[in-house]
């Protein structure tokens, strides 16, 4: 399936009928809608890429504590920037990523699931709560869903309050626990001691439409698009500049040079793929396939074109990242800004090579020391602009003293 564009040629997602992946779940056992789910090689399209079907059989496998339920969490708080696939899903495929969700709780035993929607989409509220009410008196929510007596699930809408850091899902559970949106220790996982201490799964709103699909259609199906690494099909946000931007939808495996054919790209100088948190790809390595076994991504394409200067490029990044940084760890909290730092020096002609050289260590050890994916992955636009750009970049730096 190739990419739509404003006009808004159909996806995938059009040719399942709301209903029909459910229907097909409650026919089979807990362990087998797992096994469907792990038999399609589906994984997580939030960025993460964890394996769906490993996450959802260790929270089958863990214990409710206290009497309480499990929980399903839809993480809606889309926040990376250059990413708007899940505001198209949650608009035109709502039915679906509530039919993964309730095709979630069949399979792990929850009894509660939760949308945690970015605050900024406030306005999908009504249209979501609509979508609800319309699933309940369809007996596709609540008490005994599809006639079956033991299985009750109900789903309700929490919003965000614009922290980029809640799209971890750690810290996105303690936001909905009413504390200050912070990443939590692991171990213990989500899955065993998540929301309320609860086993809790958190999905991506793609990965749950996705799981409509593939119960509807089958893991051979989906199978059929992407790599034998990454299987299924793929939503990218595109933007930057290109002719067409907008939302696309390409099998994993794409090469960035089909990509930027599809959307305009002509004379690209580099493509940032997977947002801030992402790497810039250069010119060079437009051969490069986007999956998972080679450059990864949530659905972030920003497109540069080459008029753009990737020292400011850089620069807007790690501003982001300065901002959006929660400060609970010292090496993204101080990481970040010394990056910042040394990208104003070499703006004003004042970083010596050997400072250069330092902030690229230092990149390293946020990567490695860094409490979450947020300081962990913040480095990597720095580190890919500075190595692939350096005609660019070394020429503003001074030389080591």
């Amino acid at each position: 399936m190739w990419p739509f564009d404003s006009k808004r040629t159909p996806l995938t997602y059009d040719t399942i009928e709301p209903g029909t992946g459910l229907a097909a779940a409650l026919k089979l056992s807990r362990a087998d809608i797992i096994g469907e789910v792990a038999a399609s090689n589906l994984r997580g399209r939030g960025g993460a890429g964890f394996p769906t079907g490993t996450k959802w059989n260790l929270a089958a496998a863990a214990r409710v504590k206290d009497g309480f339920s499990k929980y399903i969490v839809c993480n809606a708080d889309e926040g990376e920037p250059g990413t708007f696939k899940d505001r198209v899903l949650l608009t035109d495929y709502a039915d679906l990523v509530f039919e993964g969700m309730t095709i979630a709780a069949r399979a792990i035993g929850a009894k509660k699931g939760i949308l945690y929607l970015r605050g900024e989409y406030v306005y999908l509220r009504r249209h979501l709560d609509e979508v609800l009410d319309k699933r309940r008196k369809a007996g596709f929510l609540g008490e005994k869903i599809g006639g079956v007596e033991n299985f009750s699930f109900d789903i309700e809408i929490r919003m965000g309050a614009g922290a980029y850091v809640c799209g971890e899902e750690t810290a996105l559970i303690e936001s909905l626990e009413g504390h200050r949106g912070e990443p939590r220790n692991r171990p213990p996982f989500p899955v065993d001691t998540g929301f309320l201490k609860q086993p809790t799964v958190v999905n991506n709103v793609e990965t749950l439409a996705s799981v409509a699909a593939i119960l509807a259609k089958g893991a051979t199906w989906f199978k059929s698009f992407g790599t034998e690494r990454s299987a299924g099909f793929k939503l990218f946000s595109i933007s930057g500049d290109c002719d067409h931007p907008g939302v696309y939808e390409f099998p994993l495996g794409v090469t960035v040079t089909e990509l930027l054919e599809k959307v305009g790209g002509r004379n690209a100088k580099a493509v940032q793929i997977g947002g801030a948190s992402g790497i810039c790809v250069p010119a060079a390595d437009f051969g490069r396939k986007i999956a998972f076994e080679d450059v990864a991504t949530g659905g972030s394409i920003i497109v540069f074109g080459p008029g753009r200067d990737m020292l400011h490029v850089a620069k807007n990044f790690m501003e982001f990242f300065v901002e959006e940084s929660c400060g609970q760890c010292t090496p993204c909290r101080a990481g970040n800004a010394k990056l910042l730092d040394g990208i104003e020096k070499l703006e004003t002609g004042s970083c010596s090579t050997a400072y250069l050289r330092e902030l690229k260590a230092l990149c390293e050890t946020m990567q490695l020391a860094s409490k979450c994916g947020l300081g962990q992955s913040s480095p990597n636009a720095f580190l890919s602009i500075v190595n692939n750009f350096q005609d660019e970049i070394l020429g503003r730096a001074t030389a080591a003293h």
